[in-house]
């Protein structure tokens, strides 16, 4: 039984750095708690919902969180798809939030997508903001890395 324990930990030890060489962990870790590369707390809060107080709500989490945790100690990504693609135009009732939290450090991204299939161009978004080209590829990714998740 010892050996058989013994063997199995380092077999378990052998493998992590393998694991950190082909790619298996993009982030550093402190026991459970992902961090991004330059120590900070990554959080991803997806937006879907056309309606306008959910975008409101999550620039007021992300500006929230900044203030508690301290904007240099935390990485806010929003991710913005379907019907909520509207926060992101132009002309949006939330144009100025988002620009303020652009330059506050929080990266929103809009689903181009989504912006496809609504016929909308870089042109018609909010400029500053950045794009990804799914939405739902951008979470799935975000979660698998460890990411802390919001969905509003």
């Amino acid at each position: 039984m010892k050996k058989t324990l013994s063997r199995s930990l380092l077999a378990a030890a052998l493998a992590m750095p393998v694991a950190a060489m082909i790619g298996c962990a993009p982030m550093n870790t402190v026991g459970s708690n992902p961090l991004t590369q330059d120590g900070r707390k990554p959080i991803l809060f997806h937006v879907t919902s056309g309606n306008p107080a959910y975008w409101n709500q999550s620039l007021n989490n992300a500006a929230n969180l900044q203030r508690a945790e301290g904007a240099d100690k935390v990485f806010i990504e929003i991710v913005i798809n379907g019907p909520a693609i509207k926060m992101l135009l132009a002309e949006s009732k939330v144009e100025a939030r988002v620009t303020g939290a652009l330059t506050n450090g929080v990266k929103i991204v809009a689903c181009e997508q989504t912006m496809k299939a609504l016929k909308l161009t870089k042109n018609d978004m909010i400029p500053g903001i950045g794009y990804v080209p799914g939405g739902i590829v951008e979470v799935m990714n975000r979660q698998r890395e460890g990411w802390a998740y919001v969905n509003y």
